[in-house]
């Protein structure tokens, strides 16, 4: 059996008594004072996250930018120094190969920010169709990354960062700047819990001292360490999709709702276009949405759903008892025909049929 790896923060972990598992390879913290007190506490507070397990790698050299535009499925055109973009990596097939973001730090370097399970997977995959004049070159190891969230966020990581927050708006980032006595960290108005939040980006030797300095100084608002469970359950009220559930190589970005990040219109080619241009074309035959049990039971990912009819429909991509709302809720991804609202469908709960309805997602937007 392969030893799990470890992050940067480990360390911390052990100090506070966090809860680990096996997450895709990595011991990474699945709560530390419990699931439910760090969702709320990131909904009405602010919570500290380990995401150092994350993978990021440089994409450079003239043509980067070209060669990221065949890559991805967003218009990298649309990205400049200072900005983030959201998107998505596809096969020809139109499958997904992740859902990663893309920050360009100069004119022709980026660095992309990877799922922690297809690090790998996706550095082949980019170096199979790399141009000439263009590197790749993996700095995963060399960094950290560590995720502030939560209304309270922007408060508490001002009084420790020479970076003006205020100014840093959503999908833009902050290069070069200090947290404390860590310097040389990217300052990033991204997250995965909808929630305003943050994520630094620092060298993996500093992460325990920038971890424990935000930690410091957000004791008075209130803030805790997160681990990965609070992270899934956040992410998934603001339907934030989650790769190996709500995509895969067998779900396409268009089937799984983040069709903003798939620019067909633009006249450059990407992998993947002329499929998903297809799909769209053609029309979805299916979609994720959201769906609320009505009998009692929880949807838990994997439990097929069927039509009144007993007829297999789709199936529960994830799935739980909602934090916030106090509901059983999860997202499906269904055949096309059962996708409107209300729309009466039968989960498969251990070999017995519950009730549920088609639901509107998010299940929990913030308040401006």
């Amino acid at each position: 059996m392969a030893e799990l790896k470890r992050t940067p923060l480990y360390p911390v972990y052990e100090k506070y008594g966090a809860k680990t598992v096996d997450f895709g390879g990595w011991e990474m913290a699945v709560q530390f004072s419990g699931i439910k007190k760090e969702h709320e506490a990131v909904r009405t507070k602010a919570g500290l996250f380990d995401v150092s397990h994350m993978g990021e790698a440089i994409v450079e050299g003239e043509g980067a930018g070209e060669f990221l535009q065949y890559m991805l499925t967003n218009n990298i055109k649309n990205a400049e120094p200072g900005k983030a973009l959201y998107t998505a990596m596809c096969y020809e097939d139109g499958g997904t190969v992740d859902d990663l973001l893309v920050y360009q730090l100069e004119k022709e370097k980026y660095m992309l920010v990877l799922n922690a399970a297809n690090i790998e997977k996706d550095l082949e995959w980019l170096r199979r169709h790399v141009m000439k004049n263009v590197s790749i070159t993996n700095i995963s190891e060399d960094t950290a990354l560590i995720a502030v969230q939560g209304p309270m966020a922007e408060t508490v990581l001002q009084k420790v960062t020479d970076a003006s927050l205020a100014d840093i708006l959503p999908f833009r980032f902050a290069a070069g700047a200090s947290v404390g006595e860590t310097e040389n960290v990217i300052v990033s108005r991204t997250g995965y819990t909808g929630e305003d939040g943050f994520e630094l980006y620092c060298p993996a030797g500093e992460a325990v001292r920038c971890w424990e300095t935000i930690i410091k100084a957000g004791e008075s608002e209130g803030i805790i360490p997160c681990g990965l469970g609070a992270r899934d359950t956040l992410r998934f009220e603001a339907k934030l999709p989650l790769y190996g559930q709500e995509l895969s190589a067998d779900i396409t970005p268009l089937e799984a709702g983040i069709g903003f990040c798939v620019k067909l219109k633009q006249e450059d080619d990407f992998i993947g276009k002329e499929a998903l241009k297809k799909q769209k074309e053609a029309g979805l035959k299916r979609k994720l949405v959201g769906i609320e049990m009505v009998d009692k039971a929880i949807p838990r990912p994997g439990y097929i759903v069927h039509d009144d009819n007993g007829a297999e429909i789709g199936w529960v991509t994830t799935g739980t008892q909602s934090p916030t709302l106090k509901t059983n809720v999860g997202l499906a991804l269904l055949n096309i025909e059962w996708t409107n609202l209300d729309q009466a469908v039968e989960v498969d709960v251990r070999g017995k049929a519950r009730r549920a309805k088609v639901a509107a997602v998010p299940f929990y937007k913030r308040e401006k």
